[in-house]
């Protein structure tokens, strides 16, 4: 029995130096400061919120990781979204990285578009409208920020519907612009943006902007 108890006793000291061994890594992890549990989750959320492809050096500083290492998570990404058969792909084109819907789902995309111009506009896409109006050209940062939430599906909304479009780029951003169409004017039964009702100091009127915008088209 006393030759046993060394080798309870080495085990144990073994068992310590593993888990030294695995808080060590933990910590070393901690301290890269990518700001989320994985360097593909820092990836995949930052690429669903950009507005424009971002560039793989964009990526490596906000994640605070080394370049070679985001590239070639990013690679790695778009080849198991491929391989997945995922409804979307992730490419790089234009000097970054984006979401795109892949080609094989343009069917159920085109009838959500299509049907999508049909209904009618829900309150926060209302809301949209009357910033850009009023603050034409603006970006969706700016829009956001007079709102107080995000915008980005509601504008995407407005410019499939037509009410919207981009017109340029922001010159300090570099962010896409955006002002209202003819077909906006058409619809409101405007000649200019003149016409529109004297609200935009009011901005934004979560209460009434419907009431505003159907008043301006009768």
């Amino acid at each position: 029995m006393s030759d046993e108890t060394p080798e309870v006793e080495i085990v144990d000291e073994e068992l310590d130096i593993i888990e030294g061994e695995s808080a060590t890594d933990e910590d070393s992890t901690e301290d890269q400061g990518v700001g989320a549990p994985t360097l593909r989750a820092a990836l995949e959320a930052l690429l669903l919120v950009a507005e424009e492809p971002m560039a793989s050096s964009t990526l490596a500083t906000l994640t605070r990781t080394p370049l070679d290492e985001v590239t070639t998570t990013l690679h790695d990404l778009a080849q198991e979204y491929a391989i997945q058969g995922r409804g979307f792909d992730l490419r790089e084109l234009g000097g970054g990285w984006r979401f795109w819907t892949r080609d094989n789902c343009a069917p159920v995309v085109e009838r959500f578009v299509l049907d999508g111009q049909h209904g009618k506009l829900s309150q926060p896409a209302l809301e949209t409208l009357a910033v850009v109006a009023y603050r034409q050209p603006v970006t969706r940062a700016r829009i956001s920020a007079i709102r107080g939430v995000n915008v980005d599906g509601v504008v995407r909304t407005l410019v499939t519907r037509g009410l919207i479009e981009e017109v340029g780029h922001d010159g300090e951003t570099g962010a896409h612009l955006y002002r209202t169409t003819t077909y906006f004017l058409e619809r409101l039964g405007l000649k200019s943006l003149e016409e529109l009702p004297p609200i935009a100091e009011h901005l934004p009127m979560p209460d009434n902007v419907e009431e505003v915008l159907e008043a301006a088209a009768n």
